[in-house]
């Protein structure tokens, strides 16, 4: 008899312990996809088939995957687990000790509360043989349609440097930078002894789609921000 009706089980377990785990964290629960479910009921498969295990085990990457089963991505994140059912065990439990697994491993961790994904798909697969070993593949991801993109541009005579998602570019002098974003996140202009309206020039922006931050000399020949939506 097929396991399918215990597997789906499994699949809403991961899902109801990871939207536990955020809410306890203060972060929005996930959406199940069933775009992302597909993506990761295939690489199960895959993985416990072929006996491999990585997030590119079968050459291709966890947002390769998403694209091909149909899902337009700003951002994509992926949770693998392995484990066997053992004797008075069920893949229920086996789904619970997987997340609590993640729970504790500080990358998986990172993922499960990605405060920007929105939308979560799991897939839980059986390995062949006599050994009740099972394959569980989580993909969190946010849709295409919440990119947002944002303008910076230089008018001004100096090279400034900025901070935004945690790296750090710079803008030389009469040049323009676009970034298209999926995660909103802190924009944070660096150059040192600059000035904006009185206050030191590390003021921290929230780029919102379409904004655009003009670099100018002020009056008193210091680098200054204009904010444009």
């Amino acid at each position: 008899m097929s396991d399918l009706p215990q597997l789906t089980k499994a699949e809403i377990v991961v899902v109801a312990e990871s939207n536990d785990f955020r809410r306890a964290d203060g972060v929005a629960p996930l959406e199940r996809n069933p775009a992302l479910d597909q993506a990761a009921r295939l690489f199960a498969q895959y993985l416990a088939k072929s006996g491999r295990f990585g997030h590119e085990a079968d050459g291709r990457t966890p947002s390769a995957r998403v694209q091909e089963a149909g899902y337009e991505h700003c951002a994509v994140a992926e949770n693998l687990a392995s484990a066997t059912v053992r004797q008075a065990t069920t893949i229920e439990g086996l789904a619970k000790t997987a997340t609590e697994g993640w729970k504790e491993s500080p990358a998986h961790r990172r993922n499960l509360l990605l405060a920007h994904m929105t939308d979560v798909g799991v897939g839980v697969a059986r390995a062949p043989g006599a050994e009740a070993k099972y394959v569980i593949v989580q993909v969190l991801a946010r849709p295409k349609r919440f990119a947002f993109t944002f303008s910076i541009a230089n008018k001004s005579p100096e090279t400034v440097t900025y901070e935004f998602a945690g790296k750090t570019h710079q803008i030389a002098s009469s040049e323009t930078a676009t970034h298209e974003a999926c995660d909103p996140d802190k924009l944070t202009f660096k150059a040192a002894g600059n000035w904006l309206s009185g206050t030191r020039i590390g003021t921290e922006y929230t780029p919102m789609d379409g904004m655009s931050f003009v670099l100018r000399h002020g009056s008193d020949a210091r680098v200054r921000v204009e904010v444009r939506n």
